[in-house]
């Protein structure tokens, strides 16, 4: 299955929301922090999260950016980061 690296951005601006939006994304993230994740998504995991994330947030009041990045580029990472990688599989529990 091909996957394609996203960068997930959100700006939630009640906490509640925030927390649901935070442990959702986290089942498809491989790395991240804060509100920025690193996922590796096939187009139909891609449309799950964007169905999910629609379902969570206020669309008035929240933001969320998905951006497409090229998965073989080379990244260029500070401090203690690590390079994204996609993995032989997900564990979503």
């Amino acid at each position: 299955m091909s996957r394609t690296l996203y960068i997930v951005a959100y700006d939630i601006s009640d906490e509640r929301r925030l927390a649901k939006v935070h442990y959702f994304l986290k089942n498809f993230s491989t790395g991240g922090q804060k509100s920025v994740y690193e996922c590796f998504l096939s187009p139909a995991e891609l449309e799950k999260v964007k169905n999910g994330l629609m379902n969570l947030i206020h669309p008035f009041e929240d933001r969320i950016h998905i951006f497409t990045l090229d998965g073989r580029s080379k990244t260029h990472t500070l401090g203690i980061a690590i390079q994204p990688q996609d993995p032989d599989y997900f564990y979503i529990g």
